[in-house]
């Protein structure tokens, strides 16, 4: 029988929700990808009214099989449907890679969480627990999209 490890330093679940700062939407100096699946691109061309072919075509990128947002004209890093410095203009398209911050993967170490998000993302600590099992079924989809 295996010892169990050691619980996450999420266990008791953490509060977050948005606040629409728009702080997840900029680059912070260092790799800024939004990447696409075909479900996200569905849904962004039924928002546009586009086909996907079109909406691909005019707003994605690829490189090595992963599709993403192209970067803004004027390559400040920030996402392209970024609006006001702080709001998501295609808010209710947004991809799951939007839909699942800030419980990424990479985020989901407890010196990266107090470091990187809690330290800037106003979100956090605010709104509703997500409990421990809600984050690691984010966890688990997120890795099955990669």
């Amino acid at each position: 029988m295996s010892k169990p490890g050691p619980k996450p330093f999420y266990h008791e679940g953490i509060r977050f929700e948005c606040q629409g700062s728009g702080k997840c939407c900029t680059s912070r100096g260092s790799y800024g990808y939004v990447y696409l699946t075909l479900e996200d691109r569905k849904r962004f061309a039924e928002y546009f009214g586009l086909s996907t072919a079109q909406f691909t075509q005019q707003y994605c990128n690829s490189k090595d099989g992963h599709v993403f947002l192209k970067d803004p004209p004027e390559a400040s890093g920030d996402c392209i449907f970024l609006e006001d410095g702080n709001r998501c203009g295609t808010y209710e398209a947004r991809p799951g890679q939007c839909r699942t911050w800030p419980f990424w993967p990479e985020n989901m170490k407890a010196k990266i969480w107090r470091r990187e998000i809690a330290s800037f993302c106003p979100g956090v600590g605010k709104g509703k627990l997500h409990t421990r099992e809600e984050i690691e079924e984010i966890l688990k989809r997120s890795s099955s999209e990669e």
